[in-house]
């Protein structure tokens, strides 16, 4: 059975960081690995995503700040947030090929 367990969400100031993982099992021949988040009203959006090939793509608004890491051995995939933004406040989930892991909730708040 294909499980992600995703876990580091919490409350932070803004400035502050906080580092997602994402631990896939039951799942081989993991191809992509993305974050995305859904901010409260709003769409689900892509944050950043990696490819097999380690090109990783992040969205805009996140750039110089967010940084996706993989450890393939672990089929893990990390998400390091730093100078965070209350826009950063949203639902994250992890993707693994088709899979969706559970949500965290990341709120960032003075």
């Amino acid at each position: 059975q294909v499980q992600l367990v995703e876990s580091g969400g919490g409350s932070v100031q803004p400035g502050g960081s906080l580092r997602l993982s994402c631990a896939a099992s039951g799942i081989f021949g993991i191809n992509v690995m993305a974050w995305y988040r859904q901010a409260p009203g709003k769409e689900r959006e892509l944050v950043a995503v990696s490819s097999s090939r380690d090109n990783t793509n992040y969205a805009d608004s996140v750039k110089g700040r967010f940084t996706l890491s993989r450890d393939n051995a672990k089929n893990t995939v990390y998400l390091q947030m730093n100078s965070l933004k209350t826009e950063d406040t949203a639902v994250y989930y992890c993707k693994v090929g088709p899979v969706w892991g559970q949500g965290t909730q990341v709120t960032v708040s003075s």
